[in-house]
C-alpha cells in the first residue's frame, strides 16, 4: 500500500475505535461538546475548602499493606484554590480519604453546587473517587455515582478510563478542571443533611480492583474498575482542591451593623405604637 492509503487506513481505525470506547452516557471529557468540567478559575466559582478536619491515608496497594501507606503531599495541598500544578495535591493511597471544611459553607442553588480536582495528567488517564458532604461533620451522605467501565479486565496502574462511563466519580476530568456535583440529587436522603447548610466534604478513594475481596461498589453495585495497583508514594485519588459554586455568602462588620441598625429601627418604632 502507498504511504497515503496507510495513513487513510490508519485514520479509519482510529475514528472506529474512537466511536466504540466514546459510547458512555455521561458528559465528555473537558473541552468537548456536552463536558461539565469545571475550570479551576471559573468566575462561577464561591469558595474553596478552608481547613482539613481529618486525613486517612490508604495503602500503596491494598492487596499488600505491608509496603506501606501512599505519603505523597499534605492535607494543606487540598486547600484553597485549585491550578494545573499537577505536585500540588495530597495522595490519598488505595481507600484512603480526606474531610474538608468550608468557612463560607455551601449551599444547594442551581445546577452544580460543588466541583472536587484531581490532577490526572490526560482525558483517559483517571484516578477516580467517591464524595460524600455533611452539615454537621457526622453524618455524611454519598453522591450516587455511576462507573460502566467493563470489569472483565483489570485497568492497568497507568490505563486508560473513558469519562463518557463515568457519573458523579471524582477525578472524571484532567488537571485543572473539576468534577462538578449538584446537591439536589441528595434531596430528602436525611433529615441530618441541610442542603443550604453543608460544611464538610468528604473524598474516598474508590481503589479501583476488580478483585472481589478488595473492590469497592457503586451506586448500581457495579464494580469501580479505574488505575491499579499503583503502589507509589503518590497512589490513589490525588486531590487538588474542592471549590463551592453556590456558598452561603460571608456577613461582614458592616452587614451586621446595618442588620442590628435595622433591628433597632424596628424595635422603636415598635414601641413608638404602643406608646
Amino acid at each position: 500500500m502507498k504511504t497515503t492509503e496507510i495513513l487513510r487506513a490508519l485514520m479509519a481505525m482510529t475514528l472506529s475505535y474512537a466511536s466504540v470506547v466514546q459510547a458512555g452516557p455521561y458528559a465528555p471529557a473537558a473541552g468537548q461538546v456536552g463536558s461539565t468540567a469545571v475550570p479551576f478559575d471559573d468566575p462561577a466559582i464561591d469558595a474553596w475548602a478552608s481547613s482539613v478536619v481529618e486525613l486517612t491515608r490508604g495503602p500503596l496497594n491494598i492487596a499488600h499493606p505491608s509496603l506501606g501507606l501512599a505519603s505523597f503531599g499534605s492535607g494543606a495541598s487540598a486547600l484553597g484554590p485549585a491550578g494545573t500544578n499537577s505536585s500540588a495535591i495530597v495522595s490519598l493511597g488505595d481507600g484512603g480519604s480526606i474531610t474538608l471544611a468550608f468557612a463560607q459553607p455551601i449551599k444547594n442553588g442551581i445546577g452544580f453546587d460543588l466541583a472536587v480536582f484531581e490532577n490526572g495528567f490526560a482525558d483517559e488517564f483517571l484516578e477516580l473517587a467517591f464524595v460524600e458532604v455533611s452539615s454537621n461533620g457526622v453524618d455524611f451522605f454519598r453522591f450516587p455515582a455511576v462507573s460502566l467501565t467493563p470489569t472483565t479486565t483489570q485497568v492497568g496502574g497507568f490505563g486508560s478510563l473513558d469519562p463518557t462511563n463515568l457519573f458523579n466519580l471524582a477525578g472524571k476530568y484532567r488537571v485543572g478542571y473539576g468534577t462538578p456535583f449538584d446537591l439536589n440529587e441528595l434531596a430528602g436522603i436525611s433529615p441530618l443533611l441541610n442542603l443550604d447548610q453543608v460544611n464538610y466534604v468528604r473524598i474516598v478513594d474508590v481503589v479501583g480492583t476488580i478483585d472481589p475481596a478488595f473492590a469497592r461498589t457503586d451506586s448500581l453495585g457495579n464494580v469501580v474498575n479505574d488505575p491499579y495497583a499503583t503502589a507509589f508514594a503518590s497512589g490513589g485519588f490525588d486531590l487538588d482542591g474542592v471549590a463551592a459554586l453556590h456558598a452561603v455568602p460571608e456577613v461582614n462588620a458592616a452587614t451586621l451593623l446595618t442588620l442590628a441598625a435595622i433591628g433597632l429601627v424596628g424595635a422603636s418604632l415598635k414601641r413608638s405604637r404602643h406608646q
